[in-house]
């Protein structure tokens, strides 16, 4: 096995989730995602890419250039990077209606005007 098939199979285990949820949350197919953890195949950068915004880590740290999962990155979404729960993507409505409860939680927290 690989780094990066250790590292989805541990990942995958500790959110408690199958392969095919993986598999659907990065609209993959269940036997090529399952090829990932095997080590079989190796994904496209675009696919590893998915990979680290499901798990909110680093690209770095699916790959083994780092070892700590403390470096991953912040829960910031872009613009066109789907919004899922549960392995489900939720519509753009949904996704205007928590990105302002959050900013609206940063402000109040922040205690000044700066947009979040």
């Amino acid at each position: 096995m690989t780094v990066l098939s250790e590292r989805l199979v541990s990942l995958r285990e500790q959110k408690g989730w199958t392969k095919t949820r993986v598999a659907n949350a990065i609209k993959i197919p269940v036997s090529t995602y399952a090829n990932y953890e095997y080590g079989r195949r190796e994904p496209d950068v675009e696919t590893i890419k998915q990979l680290a915004n499901l798990y909110h880590l680093s690209i770095d740290y699916l790959l083994g250039n780092n070892t700590q999962p403390a470096d991953s990155r912040p829960y910031d979404l872009a613009d066109d990077e789907p919004l899922t729960y549960h392995g489900v993507e939720l519509p753009d409505d949904l996704r205007a209606y928590y990105k302002s409860m959050a900013d609206a939680y940063i402000k109040q927290h922040r205690g000044d005007d700066r947009d979040a």
